[in-house]
């Protein structure tokens, strides 16, 4: 069983197909049936089976089956948070952030009342 390196080169579909395939080996790793994982991720049989066939699906079902197989620390790892430069920091040092001024905002406005009022 090869492993595809997932790159840049590879269309969509060929990476969708290769994540599926890697769930697949992932489950069958962990000895869990299809209807056992779906269950625990909280969606449906096909659901899954369309996943593992490299068929689209919503991030939100994604983030359920790596859950349930344990992959959310790699998810975590593959988009960490970048690191603040040291240049970056330096510059940024003893600099307070700030708040975006407001356009057009005047102390002198009146407050805002109904018409019938006047």
């Amino acid at each position: 069983m090869t492993i595809m390196k997932i790159s840049e080169a590879l269309t969509d579909e060929s990476i969708l197909a290769e994540i599926g395939k890697r769930l697949l080996r992932r489950r069958l790793a962990l000895q869990m049936t299809q209807a056992d994982l779906a269950e625990q991720a909280g969606i449906g049989k096909r659901t899954l089976e369309r996943v593992e066939a490299g068929a689209t699906a919503q991030l939100s079902t994604i983030v359920r089956i790596f859950r349930v197989l344990g992959l959310l620390e790699k998810l975590d790892q593959m988009l960490a948070e970048p690191a603040i430069r040291p240049l970056e920091a330096a510059a940024r040092k003893g600099k307070a952030r700030q708040r975006a001024s407001s356009r057009g905002k005047s102390s002198a406005k009146k407050p805002w009342t109904w018409e019938e009022d006047k």
